[in-house]
């Protein structure tokens, strides 16, 4: 009844705006946590930002990589080609890429790159044109985290998909949008109500998760959320707003092996005395009638 747990390590914009550490983490999430997927972010800044937006100081400024919000995030994008470079290391490091689009354009550019999957962040899963350019020109899965959403919008994003004859490749994920995210916010129960009401209808359930520690993702798995997503760093003491809502490589390898292990024991018995319990039964068992 269990599919096996989709680990995605959301590396995001944690890299710092350089391509070595984007190649570290990329080799730490795939040898050491075992991780299934690293996730990136593609953003068009100047379609997305206002000019007041863009020209604005950082809000947090000892996490800002530039004057102003703008050149912030301009320092932390990637480019294309620097996207196709990552795609490269992923395939050698045998590893899934993926990457949240935040706009048209870039929604357009990752396109064309064919990766498997296409995540929508919870910032722009009203972004109705990007979604119905994604559901008519791009093939692969498209994963929807559903943080600070209505339930409106959540069902006309699903009835969206289905529309378009898509919902076969859709996942939605249960999301709370905070960086960290307090265990009572959490909400755990809403993968039970995004299976009641969507298990039939589209691809998977996921969660994408903002808190501290591992616990929670294990109950996440057996709510019903085949995909966990995680933020990953390599260091959360490093400059950025990410960091301190992020797992460390230790931690992306724990959550991995618990999910796994946790995988291998949700399960019925075979039958009614295991091979293991027959030896002890064997040895242990009152037989004194």
């Amino acid at each position: 009844m269990y599919k096996k747990p989709v680990i995605i390590a959301e590396i995001g914009c944690n890299h710092k705006g350089d391509m070595h550490i984007a190649k570290e983490m990329i080799a730490t999430a795939a040898l050491f946590c075992k991780a299934d997927i690293v996730k990136f972010q593609k953003r068009n800044n100047r379609e997305l930002l206002t000019e007041e937006q863009y020209n604005a100081p950082h809000p947090d400024p000892a996490n800002s990589y530039g004057i102003t919000y703008g050149e912030h995030r301009e320092f932390l994008e990637f480019s294309i080609e620097e996207h196709k470079q990552l795609i490269e290391w992923c395939k050698e490091y045998n590893i899934g890429y993926s990457t949240s689009v935040w706009d048209l354009t870039s929604a357009k550019s990752i396109t064309a790159l064919n990766p498997k999957m296409i995540k929508i962040p919870s910032a722009c899963n009203t972004h109705w044109e990007m979604l119905e350019w994604l559901c008519d020109n791009y093939l692969g899965e498209i994963h929807v985290s559903l943080g600070m959403t209505t339930k409106e919008e959540e069902g006309r994003i699903v009835d969206l998909f289905i529309s378009k004859s898509r919902s076969q490749d859709l996942v939605i994920y249960s999301c709370t949008s905070g960086y960290p995210v307090p265990f009572s916010d959490i909400c755990l129960l809403e993968i039970s109500r995004l299976k009641q009401l969507y298990e039939n209808k589209v691809k998977a359930i996921g969660f994408s998760g903002h808190h501290l520690g591992i616990a929670v993702d294990i109950a996440a798995y057996t709510l019903g959320a085949s995909i966990i997503e995680r933020h990953y760093t390599l260091d959360r003491t490093w400059k950025g707003t990410d960091h301190a809502a992020s797992l460390e490589p230790d931690g992306v390898r724990r959550l991995v092996r618990d999910l796994n292990a946790v995988h291998k024991a949700l399960q019925s018995k075979r039958e009614e005395i295991l091979p293991i319990e027959q030896i002890q039964r064997d040895k242990l068992k009152y037989r004194k009638h």
